[in-house]
């Protein structure tokens, strides 16, 4: 599966669009880095716990976006983007999207 975070793809022909696909999911802080975090905030510096699930939650949405897509029998995601949202006290909600397309290799 081709990601671009362009709305074209240089040496590629898109020749079907098959519509939006998301991949979503959600980040509920561990009491361990959410203790981390607020220590951070006191004392300054980076909380890597939460940096790190962060990271890992942003992969999980990107995988969910490429089985999106894969369902739709796409070769490609242009336009991929990613958000956040903070569900109060929850946790963040991580969203990855774009629009699933074939495409076919220019020569």
């Amino acid at each position: 599966m081709i990601l671009s975070t362009m709305n074209d793809l240089p040496g590629y022909r898109v020749t079907e669009v098959l519509g939006d696909v998301f991949g979503l999911t959600v980040l509920v802080r561990s009491g361990a880095s959410s203790l981390e975090a607020g220590l951070k905030t006191l004392l300054g510096g980076e909380p890597r716990g939460m940096t790190k699930e962060l990271h890992d939650f942003r992969m999980e949405a990107r995988s969910r976006l490429i089985r999106a897509a894969e369902d739709k029998g796409a070769d490609a995601v242009l336009a991929v983007r990613y958000e956040s949202s903070d569900l109060r006290d929850l946790g963040t909600e991580i969203c990855a999207y774009g629009t699933a397309v074939r495409v076919q290799k220019v020569d």
